[in-house]
């Protein structure tokens, strides 16, 4: 008889463009956001701040005609366990109890059922506050004018060498030296900060809101209330973005409405803050400091790279520390150079503490360093592309931690595709012949860039991250993750890793709300590791869902849906579930010194070379992006239609951070904490923004797979900024660059 008809598998879902998973919800408005979560017997939260930005708390006084009787007040006192906020170093306190170290720092908490009576008490809490003198911003910290922090204000220190930089400068035919500047950004997700907690001795501690990582505020909260990690639990409701600005915060937020809860005997309490109270006491960017001295040969080629790369950490350590580390390891941007000496410090300020935000630390540094190549360029009298070319890392070079590359990846032809896709060399030549007769003047500039996917070094190995895949008796597939979708379309490629795995339709898949009751500590939403890390252990725990079925002769190599289903029925009858876990395992080609900060930093790294064409208006000092070319090479492209939208919304804040976005501090407090006030670009500010990919799979990621949120955020403002100086001669070492600053630069002031 003729063999049976071989059942062919469904086609690869990776690199296609299936609907978003949460999409339907989203746009049917079925998705529940946090504050459209309603708990019966609910009490609103709100949180009096100091309105000074340092100083001693002398006393709380509760003033005006009404019933404090009937509100939960919190204060320092109340609190069960350590008045800590539990991170890399625990120094933030929950609430102010004697030292206020920052302006909007929590001081008191109060609940009550009618949020108009609430906001009314919250206008009559007075605070008694000494003032202290303050320090304001960089330059103020390292002068210890004042001394706030330890010995020097430094909150993190940390140094890598390479090679012998001291002697490097007798052999240069060129030193290059120079300074620049960044300033803080706003995250401006589109939902503000939100939780609702229910807190009690008898029955725990339990959270529901907007977040990118529930173990974070899951550590934080056992921590506070010194409870057991089973007596905790914490549930991401739909995340209406977050850029970073909700990685760390939610557990300060998640801790003043548990405290409040618990004081009121487990009723349930929310706290959402409104637009001013998120942009004025949230974390953002770091700004910085970076000075660059440059040894160059005559042929262009770099001999020594000496860099100081100074953040302002804010008030308290939080995540400074990681911020400063992948700032530093990508302060030699995708360049190789022998010699390498990088000293940084975060600074302490009495500001809202900075914190996460899309790029963490890279855009800072090498919004420097491709500044600064630029600058190198004009002192050979080479172009801009041609002292890239000279330098670019390649397979088998070291970085400036050490680390050979071995992405295959060939950054001349990257820059090669954003040079033709932007018709470079023909604009810059039209521009050069008509910018001298124009008001208007045009010019082009190139940035190139790298940055690396994952924890920096042994930073995996570390979290020992856990994710999972469950095949139910319906042969449905479950996907347990701690990772949330908070925009980026983290459901969507989780789903199609796994279907790829199980060979499966895409609609087979559905993803587990993240819940730390349910799903396993698969690590934080953050640091571009989503795809490339936690990707790669489902795609290990989806092929051991299928190994089982497998081994117990209940699916053949090549199977309908169907056929899977009824395996999975039979499998679950007769061992009650089909859950299968992995964990990360560090891969012995990465080594790592986390003390000589030496070795591989990074298991990949994205590529990209971005052209900016600007125009600036020589009257007004106004500048326009009028066209930009985005090419990057990130492995395997998953989905083509997200990946795009990731590039265009990561150059779209890059613009922003370039040209528009200025935080206004007045004696350490925001004075532009609104949306009509905090410029952003809107989308008649924004350019059509090209999208392009060269493709090089890596064999760790799934499906051969890198990281790519956080790359499309380090181009854009070099680019600019060099487009700015080819249009107009002047060099701005600073953003953003505003018509103000643009000015006083043009005119010498």
């Amino acid at each position: 008889m003729p063999a049976p008809p071989r059942v062919p598998e469904p086609p690869s879902v990776i690199g296609q463009s299936p609907a978003r998973k949460e999409g339907l919800d989203k746009v049917t408005g079925r998705a529940k956001y946090v504050d459209d979560v309603a708990v019966p017997g609910l009490l609103h939260g709100i949180t009096v701040r100091s309105p000074v930005a340092r100083g001693i708390l002398k006393g709380i006084r509760y003033t005006g005609d009404l019933p404090w009787g009937e509100f939960v007040t919190v204060t320092a006192a109340d609190i069960p366990g350590p008045n800590l906020v539990k991170l890399i170093v625990d120094d933030q306190p929950i609430l102010v109890d004697k030292h206020v170290n920052h302006a909007e720092e929590a001081v008191v908490l109060l609940a009550h059922e009618n949020p108009y009576l609430l906001e009314k008490a919250r206008r009559h809490v007075l605070l008694d506050i000494e003032p202290l003198p303050a320090c304001h911003g960089i330059e103020d910290s390292v002068a210890k004018n004042p001394l706030i922090y330890g010995e020097d204000n430094v909150l993190k220190a940390l140094r890598i060498e390479k090679g012998d930089v001291d002697s490097a400068w007798a052999q240069a035919d060129h030193v290059v030296e120079g300074t620049y500047y960044t300033e803080a950004q706003e995250q401006l997700y589109i939902e503000p900060q939100g939780m609702i907690a229910e807190a009690s001795p008898e029955k725990g501690v339990t959270v529901w809101g907007s977040m990118q990582c529930p173990y974070y505020v899951h550590g934080a909260l056992t921590y506070l209330f010194g409870m057991a990690d089973e007596d905790v639990r914490v549930v991401q409701t739909e995340t209406g973005g977050a850029f970073g600005g909700k990685e760390d915060y939610p557990s300060i937020i998640a801790g003043h409405a548990a405290l409040l809860s618990w004081k009121a005997g487990g009723r349930p309490v929310k706290i959402i803050y409104d637009r001013e109270e998120d942009m004025e006491a949230t974390t953002k960017r770091h700004p910085s400091r970076s000075r660059h001295r440059t040894a160059v040969s005559k042929d262009g080629k770099l001999l020594a790279m000496e860099i100081e790369f100074l953040v302002d950490g804010g008030a308290y350590v939080t995540l400074s520390p990681v911020v400063l580390s992948r700032g530093s390891i990508h302060a030699t941007g995708p360049y190789y150079c022998p010699n390498v000496r990088i000293t940084s410090r975060a600074m302490a300020t009495n500001t809202p503490p900075h914190g996460a935000f899309r790029g963490f630390g890279a855009p800072q540094s090498m919004f420097a360093t491709e500044r600064h190549m630029d600058k190198i360029a004009r002192v050979l009298g080479i172009s801009s592309e041609e002292i890239r070319r000279r330098n670019f890392l390649a397979d088998g070079l070291r970085t400036g931690t050490g680390q050979i590359i071995r992405d295959g990846v060939d950054m001349n032809v990257v820059l090669d595709r954003a040079l033709k896709e932007s018709r470079f060399h023909e604009r810059q030549a039209k521009f050069a012949r008509e910018n001298s007769s124009s008001r208007v003047k045009r010019g082009m500039g190139l940035a190139c860039f790298f940055h690396g996917s994952g924890f920096t070094g042994a930073g995996e190995k570390m979290l020992g991250s856990v994710a999972g895949v469950e095949a139910t008796a319906e042969g449905i597939v479950r996907v347990l993750a701690a990772n949330t979708e908070i925009g980026q379309g983290t459901n969507t490629i989780f789903a199609q890793v796994v279907a790829d795995a199980l060979s499966l339709p895409y609609e087979r898949i559905v993803i587990a709300q993240p819940d730390t009751a349910e799903v396993p500590n698969s690590g934080p939403t953050v640091a571009s590791r989503t795809c490339m890390i936690v990707g790669k252990l489902l795609e290990t725990a989806a092929v051991s869902v299928r190994h089982s079925l497998t081994q117990e002769r209940l699916l053949g190599p090549v199977y309908t849906p169907e056929e899977f289903a009824e395996a999975c029925r039979r499998y679950v009858a007769e061992f009650g579930h089909l859950k299968r876990y992995a964990q990360y395992i560090l891969p012995g080609s990465i080594q790592w010194d986390d003390q000589k900060y030496q070795g591989d930093a990074y298991g990949a790294y994205g590529w990209g070379a971005y052209v900016a064409q600007v125009a600036v208006d020589t009257v007004t000092y106004e500048t326009r992006v009028e066209d930009f070319v985005a090419v990057q090479e990130i492995g395997r492209v998953m989905h083509p239609v997200l990946a795009e939208g990731q590039v265009e919304g990561g150059v779209a804040q890059g613009i922003g951070y370039a040209l528009y976005e200025k935080v206004v501090y007045k004696d350490g407090r925001v004075m532009n904490g609104q949306m009509t006030n905090y410029i952003m670009p809107t989308s008649v500010d924004l350019p059509v923004i090209r999208v392009f990919f060269e493709e090089v799979p890596h064999t760790l990621g799934p499906g051969g797979a890198k990281g790519l949120g956080e790359l499309p955020m380090d181009g854009p403002a070099p680019a600019i900024l060099n487009a700015i100086e080819a249009a107009t001669g002047v060099s701005v070492p600073a953003i953003p660059c505003t018509p103000e600053r643009l000015m006083e630069a043009m005119h010498g002031g």
